[in-house]
C-alpha cells in the first residue's frame, strides 16, 4: 500500500523534530505504523493473501528494529513515540 501524499505529509508534520525532518526514526516508525494498520485491515478480509502477509511481517520487523535503535539512543524519545502511537499495551 502506498500512502497518499497528503496522509504522509500529515504524519510527517506530527512527528518531525524540525521543519526539514522527514527521515528521523520517529517519522519512519509513524509511517510504518500507518501502513501496518492498513495492511492488517486488508488481511482481515483476504485471509489467504500470503504475499501481503509477508510484506506485513517485513514491515513489523523494520519497525521493531527502528524502535530498538531509538530505545538504545534515547529512552525518553522511545517512550514518547510509543505513547503517541499506542504501540505497547
Amino acid at each position: 500500500m502506498s500512502l497518499v501524499d497528503a496522509q504522509k505529509a500529515t504524519i510527517i508534520a506530527e512527528f518531525q523534530s524540525h521543519s526539514t525532518d522527514t527521515g528521523s526514526p520517529e517519522v519512519q516508525v509513524a509511517i510504518l505504523t500507518k501502513r501496518i494498520n492498513h495492511l492488517v485491515e486488508h488481511l482481515k478480509f483476504h485471509k489467504k493473501d500470503n504475499h501481503s502477509r509477508r510484506g506485513l511481517l517485513l514491515m513489523v520487523g523494520q519497525r521493531k528494529r527502528l524502535l530498538n535503535y531509538v530505545s538504545k539512543k534515547d529512552p525518553k524519545r522511545y517512550q514518547t513515540i510509543v505513547e503517541k502511537l499506542a504501540l505497547r499495551k
